[in-house]
């Protein structure tokens, strides 16, 4: 499938990562997104790759999710030799993202750098609400320092977040605001705001226009319920700086595709929102 669209969002949503823990969804919120019920206990990655033929996604960018402190309760995390496992098993459709957990100090910036020099990791993912730390604290700053070495894009959820799990609930703490001063002290670092910055859309556009290391993906929200101004800054003088994802199982990609296929963008701006500006963001992705 060379040249089909690139989600640059999915998790791992396999009866085992749903047994292991490793999902952090409950059946409220199972509910809330309106999942099939017969989703609920997970899609093997067989089943997964079909959804991905039809919708005609080349690849997935699968993350190593790291979901707060693992000394406090109600976190989790997968391990990267999970993530890596199934790459191995389909390089051709898979690339996996390391996730960030900055309270393992000089640890975790070791796995990071291992994650990517030895087992082919193409980027970084963080989720500041699961560690109540906002975009712009000390403490991730040398995950920062750390990416620019290794010359890899770090992807964070901004905007609000929901209440995944009634045993876990978080704040939100990442405005795309608070993006400006990351991109100013790491000019370097290519920064990519997912889940649309929502409800401060506004805030994640004008991010993007003021840097140009800052980019955001249009994931977590099924596109047909995309904010107009989003949409028109995807296919106008934005149309370099947003990416496509899912956030699978949030989205069912056969239905993103579709709809973003509705709203009709130009032919050069849908391509770049589908697969070029992923390309042109993950160096390493391959070509």
């Amino acid at each position: 499938m060379a040249g089909g669209f690139i989600d640059i969002v999915c998790n791992i949503y396999t009866p085992e990562a749903v047994a292991n823990g490793w999902t952090g969804l409950d059946d409220d919120f199972k509910r809330q997104v309106r999942m099939p019920t017969e989703m609920f206990n997970g899609v093997s990655i067989d089943d997964y790759l079909r959804k991905m033929d039809r919708a005609g996604i080349e690849r997935s960018l699968l993350i190593a999710v790291r979901a707060g402190d693992l000394r406090v309760r109600g976190s989790w995390e997968i391990p990267y030799i999970e993530i890596a496992r199934i790459v191995e098993r389909h390089p051709d459709r898979f690339s996996a993202l390391a996730g960030i957990d900055q309270t393992r100090g000089m640890q975790g910036l070791r796995d990071l750098e291992h994650a990517v020099n030895q087992m082919g990791f193409i980027g970084a993912h963080w989720y500041p609400h699961w560690f109540a730390c906002p975009p712009d604290a000390p403490q991730i700053y040398p995950y920062y320092a750390k990416c620019c070495e290794l010359d890899i894009p770090i992807m964070m959820q901004v905007g609000h977040n929901l209440v995944y799990s009634k045993d876990r609930r978080l704040p939100s703490v990442a405005r795309p605001i608070l993006l400006d001063q990351v991109a100013i002290d790491f000019p370097e670092l290519k920064i990519i705001g997912i889940h649309i910055g929502v409800p401060w859309t506004d805030e994640m556009i004008s991010m993007c226009w003021k840097h140009d290391n800052i980019f955001t993906a249009g994931d977590a929200y099924a596109p047909k319920h995309w904010p107009p101004q989003y949409i028109r800054y995807a296919d106008s003088y934005g149309a370099h700086k947003v990416l496509f994802g899912t956030d699978w199982p949030v989205i069912d990609p056969e239905r993103a595709v579709r709809e973003v296929a509705d709203f009709g963008m130009k032919p050069a701006n849908h391509a770049k929102l589908m697969r070029d500006n992923a390309l042109a963001v993950f160096g390493k992705l391959p070509r």
